[in-house]
């Protein structure tokens, strides 16, 4: 960026996206500080970094700061975001950023955009898969570990953008291509501080040339109505009418961007169920305003294999199955998850970030066999099956086991009955126990195998 050339920047957060947000203003020219609150990862960039001022656990700006880039998770409560707004100094995230870089081509990539409280890795994925199927130049990147700015720098051609309602926080700017909201509900709201700020940073999305939602979900249809997108297509798990994308007779049909088109049968998509079938028609609707061929979105579709840790089947003993889907992060997704199921011993709990279970619980309880309730909010799921299930035999276990996920699994195995699933679904995030969901699934999968078998 021509126009930071000498400027003094601030890049908030050591982490993946710092670093190459770092990267990219010391190519831009500008005079670069990192800060963050560890001294160990802001160690690790001396050896990658050079040119770099590293200064830990800054709490206001350091002066002559003209521009701050933060990692996506920052607050803006943070106390060093906090000063730089009161300073008047712009924060953006490292997407902004990209944004801001790629404005500057003459010849900027697309942007193929997706956001919504679940899927998107998914949606991503499956859009990656077309876009190489039609021989496009495209990389997914953003929310799924390539950071947009690294995308960018590599000269790619088409971006296959998955976007957090943080990331979406950070860039105002954003305008893609085409966007797409995938569904709405509670999650992250320690963050936003409630569900309407939540929603306006999703609703971000929905604000470039085409913007794309699912009818299925009120939510997102309010957001999708009061878009100022040039052309706004809807996508549903119904018959689709003009405008839209959906299903007739076991097939995607395509009115929106064709006559009438089937694209693929449904029974050859995976993950099988409705939540994949939905993130396969929003991956579609993208491809398809790209201008992505019917034959490309078949072949991109069969090729895509779903990521681990997302309704993956560990193995079935006794005639009881044990299902790993640990990615099943918030109420939201864990409700599709306990529906592709009849009867569940279900291992749930972690960090809820505000959201609330009464209705998740409510409404499926009546799947339930047994609740293994684990985690740090784990007596905030008790009470809502105590209120809504009382006869639901529950195991609240104690955080201060040494194999959490072990004791966990042996809970689970002595409530299940032949025929039922035992299902990790936590609804709720993994920090308070793990490193991260994939951490969890990783315990929960090693678990099964070690008592279970495999």
């Amino acid at each position: 960026m021509t126009k930071l050339a000498g400027s003094r920047v601030l890049v908030a957060g050591a982490g993946v996206t710092g670093r190459s947000a770092a990267e990219a203003l010391l190519a831009a020219g500008a005079e670069v500080v990192v800060t963050d609150s560890s001294p160990e990862r802001l160690m690790a960039l001396e050896t990658l970094l050079d040119g770099v001022e590293l200064v830990p656990g800054l709490t206001e700006p350091p002066a002559g700061t003209s521009l701050v880039v933060t990692s996506p998770g920052w607050q803006p409560s943070s106390p060093l975001l906090a000063a730089a707004t009161s300073a008047g100094i712009e924060v953006i995230g490292e997407v902004e950023l990209a944004w801001r870089m790629a404005s500057e081509l003459a010849d900027p990539p697309v942007w193929l955009a997706v956001t919504g409280t679940n899927g998107k890795t998914t949606t991503v994925g499956m859009l990656e898969s077309i876009l190489h199927a039609a021989g496009a130049d495209a990389v997914a990147c953003g929310n799924v570990g390539l950071p947009v700015v690294d995308a960018l720098l590599a000269g790619r051609r088409v971006l296959a953008v998955e976007l957090s309602s943080f990331q979406l926080h950070w860039a105002p700017s954003v305008r893609p291509q085409a966007g797409a909201l995938l569904n709405l509900a509670e999650d992250h709201l320690d963050w936003h501080g409630g569900m309407q700020a939540y929603a306006q940073a999703k609703a971000q999305i929905l604000t470039g040339e085409v913007a794309i939602g699912w009818l299925d979900d009120d939510l997102v249809v309010d957001l999708l109505e009061q878009s100022p997108a040039r052309d706004r297509v809807g996508f549903t798990l119904e018959e689709p009418a003009d405008g839209q994308l959906g299903v007739r007779d076991g097939w995607l049909v395509d009115r929106a961007f064709a006559d009438d088109e089937p694209l693929i049968e449904v029974s050859k998509i995976r993950p099988a169920g409705p939540p994949g079938i939905a993130d396969a028609l929003a991956a579609t609707a993208l491809a398809r305003a790209y201008g992505v061929p019917s034959e490309a979105v078949r072949e991109g579709l069969e090729a895509f294999e779903p990521a681990a840790h997302r309704a993956v089947l560990v193995t079935v003993a006794s005639d009881v199955r044990y299902v790993n889907d640990s990615k099943a992060t918030n109420p939201h997704a864990a409700v599709a998850s306990l529906r592709a199921y009849e009867s569940v011993v279900w291992i749930a709990g972690g960090l809820l970030k505000g959201a609330s279970v009464d209705e998740m619980v409510r409404t499926e309880a009546h799947r339930l066999r047994g609740a293994v309730l684990i985690g740090q909010d784990r007596q905030v799921i008790a009470d809502a099956l105590a209120r809504h299930a009382p006869d639901v035999p529950v195991r609240v276990l104690d955080t201060g086991d040494d194999e959490p996920m072990t004791v966990a699994v042996r809970a689970a195995q002595e409530l299940a009955r032949p025929g039922d699933t035992v299902l990790l679904a936590p609804a709720a995030a993994s920090m308070d126990m793990f490193t991260d969901y994939a951490h969890r699934g990783q315990a929960f999968t090693a678990a099964v195998q070690e008592l279970i078998g495999r």
